[in-house]
């Protein structure tokens, strides 16, 4: 295939630019309270929440694809799929931009760094080594094509050079993730799964950049490289990575999976990183309260697997009503966190349908319809995307001026890879405020819980 320049060049339909930002800040309004601050919810900003969304989830079904393509598992197909809806949805967003005729030509690229994967699997699968070796170097010549692809769609506003450093991330993060699985080095393997994932927050951080440089007056010339939008992505990462991993240890529970434990820990690795920070600012007993809301849900999932592999029906029920009853408490120390700004009884709504889309997602899978388990996946992703814009939202607007800032005048620093340190520590200094807020409460909250009980 040859690569014709002048498809990416010339935009046609800019004003359908990715309406996906636009629909998950109506859905975070309508299921958790309150309004979304401008300064978090834009229409550049809901630009780069898109990518990242849609990003970020290839990154985690490929690499999900690619372990049940070498187990060989019922619900491959399935998976794979999936994957390829995602390819859809991205490609669709592509040619919405830059004209159809590009958006099929970058479905072509894209797709070809997916079958190079299939092929990597396979030889792998095959002990084949010169099968490997090709699929590597035909991932190398893809990273080139696809960077060409998008340093002159852009105008040059993202370079070839650095997005081909970029791309080598992404294959070579997948690839690690793919290979410590099959050696059986499984938290390596899920540490590699969670650094893919976060790794596509920043390649959407880039190529929204890019965008909105290139179409400054469909964005209403607002940057996406500010403080509000470095919260909201970092929240939309850790609650969309905690989805991602909580459905893939309960899989990995009831198929009694030799991974499960390094499945479980990945999960919990946001939470007790969180825990020791709170520890060294307000000490064990803040520490303690915090984790032990959050923790809980957790357990409760795990008590909902167990139960169902006894099929034990009433230890299900248990673990609905205690689902039912973290809900509150949760609501009730955000509500209690942001003065008011999350009210308790939309966050109530809201966490009632994480926790339906979780049970439904393992539900499906253990009833063996792959294809509505990996419908409920990317719900269930997506809709934790609307979790991180209300939370984000309420902290802007409860402390503005921490995220007062002047629009950047140059490409952010992303080198299309991760995040830079500066969004996780204003994340950690929020949090820390919002828990201290909150901890004070806490026995407050508590007693009312015990009082409706």
């Amino acid at each position: 295939m040859k690569f014709k320049k002048t498809w990416a060049a010339i935009p046609l339909s800019v004003s359908l630019l990715f309406p996906t930002g636009a629909i998950l800040t109506s859905a975070a309004e309508h299921e958790h309270g309150g309004k979304a601050s401008e300064a978090v919810s834009n229409k550049a900003v809901d630009l780069r929440a898109t990518l990242d969304s849609i990003l970020s989830e290839h990154a985690y079904l490929a690499v999900i694809t690619m372990q049940k393509g070498l187990d060989g598992a019922a619900d491959f197909e399935a998976a794979a799929g999936q994957l390829g809806e995602n390819t859809d949805e991205l490609s669709k967003a592509v040619g919405s931009v830059y004209g159809d005729k590009a958006g099929e030509q970058f479905k072509e690229i894209w797709s070809s760094h997916i079958g190079y994967f299939v092929n990597y699997v396979t030889a792998t699968a095959e002990k084949d080594e010169e099968g490997r070796k090709k699929a590597l170097k035909d991932l190398d010549g893809y990273r080139v094509t696809q960077a060409d692809f998008l340093a002159v769609a852009t105008e040059n506003r993202l370079k070839a050079s650095d997005l081909e450093e970029g791309l080598k991330m992404h294959v070579d993060q997948l690839i690690w993730a793919f290979d410590n699985y099959g050696a059986a080095d499984y938290d390596k393997a899920y540490e590699s799964l969670k650094e893919s994932m976060h790794h596509m927050f920043g390649t959407g951080k880039g190529l929204s950049w890019a965008i909105t440089d290139q179409f400054p007056e469909k964005f209403d010339n607002l940057s996406v490289d500010t403080k509000a939008a470095d919260l909201r992505e970092s929240l939309n990462n850790e609650f969309s990575t905690h989805a991602a991993l909580a459905i893939l240890a309960m899989q990995k529970g009831i198929d009694g999976a030799k991974d499960f434990d390094a499945a479980a820990a990945i999960l919990n690795t946001n939470t007790e990183d969180l825990t020791k920070s709170v520890e060294s600012v307000y000490g064990a007993e803040g520490a303690k309260q915090f984790n032990e809301i959050w923790s809980s849900h957790i357990g409760y999932f795990v008590d909902y697997v167990q139960a169902t592999a006894k099929e034990d029906k009433a230890g299900q029920d248990k673990a609905m009503a205690d689902l039912d009853a973290y809900r509150v408490t949760q609501a009730a120390f955000l509500d209690t966190a942001t003065e008011g700004r999350l009210k308790a009884a939309d966050l109530e709504e809201g966490l009632k349908m994480h926790v339906d889309q979780l049970l439904m997602t393992f539900d499906s899978y253990v009833d063996e319809d792959y294809e509505a388990t990996y419908d409920n996946i990317h719900e269930a992703y997506s809709h934790m995307f609307g979790v991180g814009t209300a939370l984000s939202g309420a902290i802007v607007d409860q402390f503005p001026d921490q995220f007062a800032s002047a629009m950047p005048a140059d490409m952010p620093k992303t080198g299309m890879g991760g995040m830079s340190q500066e969004t996780d520590y204003t994340v950690l200094w929020v949090t820390l405020s919002m828990i201290f807020i909150a901890g004070t409460s806490l026995v407050l909250i508590r007693r009312k819980t015990a009082a409706q009980q």
